[in-house]
């Protein structure tokens, strides 16, 4: 009898087939920034999700220039976005941003020139790039980067400067949501062409910051236009909500998201994978077992996953490592597999 492939039991996964063997796949980025020798882990049976940008933009407003240089046995790198109106800056010192492009007021005008009368283009060039790369052995999502509101909390301006800001209403960053939301309507809009069926949202919502109230104000009629473009086609929407949700877990029922991304159940997150499946009986589980599983002895790693497995249900899951690899990954990550290989 032929083996079926590590795509081929994902994707029977996704389309709601009872899983007779969890995939347990990594985040293609993990595979370019940590040396681990991905290759062996690969051929004892881990899957791979890739993830391609599938638009492109003509901002004929903005220029983006980048420079790096070593710091201190470090690589700094530099970002200017340059506008006919004035210049924004951020830099990075490794992985890790040092300085925000919004520092101010002003800058949110700056931002929005940078986004004003933007072109949204459809390119399936690297997701198709991807699928070849990928084989047998994944899939590829289509990423759209997150909603404006995370876009400029996270990336833009930072958790403080954007909470003083937005409790505040400041006309510049009000101004600036409404237009970026349009430009992510339209990303949508052309995806709907797109030969990519899952549709990612990096979301990293950090609901204990940004409160169900600003939630609900927000996002959810963002996310409400989303799902009325997307109704009538194949794409399926997902949302990488990597933190604690009991709060919003309504919200989220209500919402026709396909799956949720990276589901971090206990400590990390605030819902157990039980919980979770008892609460949305229909989304796709993208579970992510917690970093601190991989220090537990190995009977109990394997007790621990077979269990997020069980839990998860008769179908619609699958495991992986998404938000850091863990640092025992010779011995921990065989064992995982091993622990869904001989699920019952």
């Amino acid at each position: 009898m032929k083996r079926e492939s590590i795509r081929q039991r994902l994707q029977q996964a996704i389309a709601g087939e009872p899983v007779q063997k969890p995939v347990f796949a990594v985040y293609d980025w993990f595979v370019r920034n940590r040396p681990l020798d991905w290759n062996a882990l690969f051929q004892q049976g881990l899957g791979q999700i890739n993830h391609a940008d599938v638009i492109r933009y003509r901002r004929p407003h903005l220029e983006i220039i980048e420079s790096t240089r070593e710091v201190e046995g470090q690589i700094r790198r530099d970002v200017r976005w340059i506008t006919d109106i004035g210049e924004l800056h951020e830099w990075y010192l490794g992985e890790w941003r040092q300085a925000y492009l919004i520092k101010n007021e002003h800058d949110y005008r700056l931002m929005a020139r940078a986004w004003q009368d933007a072109v949204i283009e459809l390119c399936d060039d690297a997701f198709d790039a991807s699928e070849d790369a990928v084989s047998t052995g994944g899939i590829t999502v289509a990423q759209l980067d997150r909603t404006p509101f995370q876009v400029i909390q996270i990336d833009y301006a930072g958790l403080e400067r954007f909470s003083y800001d937005i409790a505040d209403q400041i006309p510049g960053l009000m101004d600036l949501l409404e237009l970026m939301n349009e430009v992510k309507l339209e990303e949508f809009r052309a995806v709907r062409h797109s030969a990519a069926t899952q549709i990612k949202l990096w979301e990293n919502l950090s609901i204990e910051t940004m409160g169900p109230v600003a939630y609900r104000r927000y996002l959810v009629p963002l996310y409400e236009k989303i799902f009325a473009i997307l109704e009538g086609s194949d794409k399926k929407l997902q949302v990488h909500y990597d933190g604690k949700m009991r709060i919003i877990a309504e919200d989220i029922k209500r919402l026709p998201f396909d799956g949720i991304d990276s589901l971090t159940p206990l400590p990390e997150g605030d819902l157990s994978v039980a919980e979770a499946r008892a609460l949305w009986p229909d989304k796709f589980l993208w579970l992510h077992p917690s970093l601190s599983l991989y220090d537990l002895p190995p009977k109990a790693l394997i007790q621990a996953v077979q269990n997020m497995a069980r839990d998860a249900g008769a179908n619609r899951y699958c495991l992986m490592i998404s938000e850091e690899a863990p640092s025992n990954w010779e011995t921990t990550v065989p064992l995982v597999l091993e622990a869904l290989d001989n699920l019952n």
